[in-house]
């Protein structure tokens, strides 16, 4: 096989598209300054007899191989239509940039608790925020309860029917969404375009250039609309999307296992090379395949001429994207302030965020960005600042114990906690125009609306704690050598605010 796809990789472009000759205008394309020609037929679903072929064949795969979800279990079984639609909606919002694995135990904790529209609305935003808390992309429950509120409050409970009115009166209800409650909930016939949709049509019809694109989205748009089957609308927009997620998949997809691979021109344009290389291999004569783009000069959907087909990768030369952007690099000081309660339990202060912005109304370690290129000792002192201006105590930046830095990806930040810890005697009071803050156990912690960053601080914490509490374990500081105010501290402890407060004792 290796060899036939050697052989295949001969039959790849050399990246330029024939130039009509002088004075000729070229097929497709549109007169200057006025509507865009529409897409050539072999990147278009035309022929009905084919259509149908396709929904009956991806159909009969779905009934066959759908994996059984909560959300599915709901859409089929649930009579009421707002509660239909309210079960769908929370799956959609939730199943946004997360994993199917992921979602299911969120999903049936958050319709255990709130099984409908009316008791979302009654619920406070910081409950809200504590059964996201992990989930990632944070708004997205904040929105979900904002619409929820509109629902119950302007629309007397009722859902709206149609995908235009999801997408028009619903607050953070997209196309995509609108799409996928009306036809699932409601069966009206509307297509639905997702990433794994993108995928799918994209490989079916040889669409190459940028998948990103608001031209492209606009086409796929037009061909999910038309694709869809009209008597089983959500079915069908279920399985494309299952079959983007289990077949079709980015890398290494099933093609063999694909329902629908007999229509699939990236498939065939495949199964063509392989051909003619083995032909070619045991010298055989046959004409060259006809493994060319569209053949329309300039075609607004074939990949871009600087680039062609690349024989190696096969059906994954589609979908196409632009360049993703690096994310920014951050760095934020984080303080663990840790206490020993009334019970002799340890205690954690946290700190709520601002409600907007990232990680808006969340809880969260005090933490304070830094300047790029900042020095170790720098780093101490500006967060020794900041936590004597929000504490009102004098803290001596030598009194930080360093713990480490976590690194931790946001979709649009590649951001790293420089991380310190700091036991305080007795309580804080701190101003109440601040931040609110509180005092928290390690089982209250994980309980209460927390990042996954700061679940990994606390993790990176209690590592060093349990380090210095191993047998053996203890300071790496040399005997004799402390920290100042350290008089009386027994090597390898934590200091108490109380002791690197003390004024230094002469030597």
């Amino acid at each position: 096989m290796s060899q036939l796809r050697a052989a295949a990789g001969g039959l790849r472009r050399g990246g330029r598209r024939a130039v009509p000759p002088a004075g000729r205008k070229r097929k497709g394309a549109s007169p200057r300054g006025g509507t865009p020609a529409p897409p050539p037929a072999p990147h278009l679903f035309s022929d009905p007899a084919e259509m149908g072929a396709l929904r009956r064949n991806l159909l009969a795969w779905y009934d066959r191989c759908k994996r059984d979800l909560p959300w599915r279990t709901l859409a089929a079984t649930e009579p009421d239509a707002d509660r239909r639609a309210y079960a769908v909606w929370v799956s959609e919002i939730m199943l946004q940039q997360t994993q199917v694995a992921t979602v299911i135990d969120y999903y049936n904790r958050w319709m255990q608790r709130w099984p409908t529209l009316q008791a979302l609305a009654q619920a406070s935003l910081e409950e809200v925020n504590e059964l996201w808390a992990g989930l990632g992309y944070y708004s997205r429950g904040k929105r979900l309860q904002e619409a929820a509120k509109k629902v119950v409050s302007e629309l007397a409970g009722r859902m709206p029917r149609t995908a235009e009115d999801l997408q028009k009166l619903l607050p953070g209800v997209g196309r995509y969404t609108a799409g996928a409650i009306a036809s699932i909930s409601y069966g009206q016939a509307t297509g639905v375009v997702d990433g794994n949709v993108i995928r799918v049509l994209c490989r079916l019809r040889c669409i190459g250039a940028d998948s990103s694109s608001p031209a492209v989205i606009d086409r796929l748009w037009d061909m999910a609309n038309a694709l869809v089957d009209r008597s089983r609308p959500g079915d069908f927009n279920q399985a494309l999307m299952e079959l983007g997620a289990t077949v079709c998949v980015p890398k290494a997809p099933l093609c063999r296992e694909c329902p629908v691979k007999q229509h699939c021109q990236a498939w065939r344009r495949v199964e063509k090379e392989l051909v003619f290389a083995s032909q070619k291999l045991f010298g055989k004569p046959t004409p060259v395949p006809d493994v060319e783009d569209c053949g329309v000069g300039d075609c607004p959907l074939c990949p871009p001429a600087t680039e062609p087909w690349d024989s190696s990768l096969g059906v994954t030369n589609f979908p196409r994207k632009a360049a993703k952007k690096q994310p920014r690099v951050e760095r934020t000081a984080t303080c663990v302030l840790e206490r020993r309660g009334c019970h002799g339990a340890l205690e954690y202060l946290i700190v709520q965020r601002p409600s907007s912005g990232l990680l808006a109304g969340l809880w969260e370690f005090p933490s304070l960005p830094l300047a790029q290129g900042l020095q170790e000792e720098k780093q101490r002192e500006v967060l020794a600042d900041h936590l004597r201006a929000w504490m009102g105590w004098p803290v001596v930046a030598g009194g930080l114990r360093f713990i480490g830095e976590v690194v931790h990806i946001f979709s649009h930040i590649h951001q790293t906690y420089v991380v310190y810890s700091l036991h305080l005697d007795g309580d804080v009071t701190l101003d109440p125009a601040l931040s609110p803050s509180r005092w928290v156990t390690e089982e209250e912690f994980h309980t209460s609306a927390v990042s996954t960053a700061m679940k990994k601080v606390l993790k990176a914490r209690e590592k060093q704690r349990g380090e210095e509490s191993g047998p053996g374990k203890g300071s790496k500081r040399k005997k004799g050598t402390k920290l100042q105010g350290a008089s009386t501290a027994r090597p390898g402890t934590q200091l108490s605010l109380r002791a690197f407060l003390r004024a230094p004792t002469s030597p």
